[in-house]
């Protein structure tokens, strides 16, 4: 179904993955408690800033007519019960979510790339998570594209973030960035308007078939983040950027706007300010916007796992059909909501296309585009859209991690960090908080220095820890990190090796 609203990618995660999802793990992060929670938000002004800085302001838009959507049908909350979660599921994903990836139409024969065939199979379902700026009255362009894989029985998942100016083959329009597929797909009368086009346009460019879409704006984003009581992101590496001093103040006045400043710290966010994390990029680039975004989804789905988003799933289906455009109905919802013990925070991988995958180049209407790297960007996707068996392994693996520096939730970040990585995690009280090193203790009786290796070199620790061998078969967990003064919670997981 259809709605007149366009909307903003982050959301779309809690439309697909959290109303599926119930946590049966400690992936992740636990909340910290309230002597150890950060203030609402870490704000500064830069120490030079201008009295009226240079501005970060949108572009007027020219007005564009679109046709318009309609929205989702209204669902009642006593009208479909919830499947016990410790169902075990028995239907066939080919049965379940039925797609055709015929090859799309072209209008320049002459233009057209050779399609590859598709990287993905039946066995998991693709979710196109869509953001796009419209306004009322305005053309707009999708400038957020996140595609999401999950594999439900093995509960895995794989977000790839596409940047806005990557530019690709548009079935029937050529050459062209690939946001400004939806609004062609929407002006010209494409089969399946806007989201058609888009999902033609992956699966002939980047082999993945699209089995649904998802979209909310940017209204709706904030509504549904302040519903679930607001998110606590794992803010690594300090971020700043100018933001509107009040949301409601005019971004047309240059005075209106300051410099903000997010982080480091496990940070609490409303919706205003969770939208303007996973947004902004005045003082960034496309790419790092794209590490938050993934950062704010997997917040997100934290967060609605532990508040039981589960069992609330036709009342959400019916508050929110008014902000969600999407094509799953809750009846599609429901039929997944089997597979939610399978699903945790840890078995999200992350991948950007990014340099190596993309190089920037220079169109002969000079435009400053990303050209995809062919060989390396087709080895990424192939990684992507392939079941971990490395990632499977590691669910079986849990760390818990302990604070032994007076630097308040840095057991927190890196726990979350390690979940990037497919370590399931806990966090526990240090014997004390004046560890100059970190300390890593393996209680296996395999006593893998390999595994060591992987796990301390993911926070950067490897060559500073300590590692100390205790094996020991009753041991509750397999690992043990205390974080000492050499750990730096900044973290950058598109560097990260799967």
């Amino acid at each position: 179904m259809r709605s007149s609203h366009p909307l903003h990618l982050t959301l779309s995660l809690l439309a697909v993955l959290v109303l599926v999802a119930s946590q049966t793990g400690c992936s992740a992060p636990p909340a910290p408690s309230a002597e150890q929670s950060l203030p609402f938000v870490l704000v500064t002004v830069a120490p030079n800033a201008s009295p009226t800085p240079t501005p970060f302001q949108p572009s007027p838009y020219t007005p564009t007519p679109y046709e318009a959507f309609q929205p989702l049908p209204t669902a009642t909350s006593s009208s479909t019960p919830i499947p016990p979660p410790e169902v075990t599921p028995t239907v066939d994903l080919s049965q379940l979510f039925p797609t055709s990836v015929a090859p799309p139409p072209a209008a320049d024969p002459n233009l057209q790339p050779t399609a590859l065939p598709p990287l993905t199979d039946n066995e998991t379902v693709n979710f196109l998570l869509i953001g796009s700026d419209k306004r009322p009255g305005s053309s707009y362009r999708t400038d957020t594209l996140v595609i999401a894989i999950l594999w439900p029985r093995e509960g895995q998942v794989s977000l790839i973030s596409i940047p806005r100016d990557l530019w690709i083959y548009i079935p029937t329009v050529g050459m062209q960035r690939i946001n400004t597929a939806y609004q062609s797909g929407e002006l010209t009368g494409y089969p399946g308007g806007g989201p058609g086009l888009l999902r033609d346009t992956i699966s002939y460019n980047l082999r993945i078939r699209i089995d649904h879409t998802a979209m909310v704006e940017f209204d709706g984003f904030r509504r549904i983040v302040d519903t679930l009581g607001g998110v606590d992101v794992p803010v690594g590496c300090a971020y700043t950027d100018w933001r509107l001093i009040d949301p409601s103040y005019d971004p047309y006045n240059e005075n209106n706007w300051w410099l903000y400043t997010v982080g480091p710290g496990y940070v609490h966010m409303d919706g205003d300010l969770a939208l303007w994390y996973a947004r902004s990029r005045s003082k960034s680039n496309d790419f790092d916007r794209g590490r938050r975004q993934q950062e704010v989804l997997r917040s997100i789905f934290g967060q609605a796992l532990r508040t039981d988003t589960l069992s609330k799933i036709p009342q959400l289906y019916n508050d929110f059909s008014s902000v969600i455009v999407t094509d799953l109905g809750l009846g599609d919802l429901l039929k997944l909501a089997p597979y939610a013990p399978h699903l945790t925070n840890a078995n999200i991988r992350g991948y950007y296309i990014r340099p190596p995958y993309v190089s920037s180049w220079i169109t002969p209407g000079g435009a400053s585009v990303l050209l995809p790297n062919d060989v390396e960007l087709q080895q990424m996707l192939t990684e992507a859209t392939t079941l971990s068996q490395v990632a499977v392994a590691r669910e079986t693996i849990k760390i818990d991690v302990q604070n032994g520096t007076t630097v308040d939730n840095q057991d927190v970040l890196a726990a979350s960090n390690l979940n990037y990585m497919g370590y399931e995690t806990s966090t526990s009280a240090a014997d004390n908080r004046n560890y100059a090193t970190s300390v890593l203790v393996d209680y296996t009786t395999a006593q893998d220095p390999n595994e060591r290796f992987i796990i301390l070199n993911a926070l950067g620790l490897s060559e500073t820890a300590n590692q100390l061998s205790m094996p020991d078969p009753n041991s509750p967990v397999p690992y043990r990190l205390i974080l000492g003064y050499d750990y730096d919670s900044c973290f950058r997981p598109e560097d990260l090796s799967h």
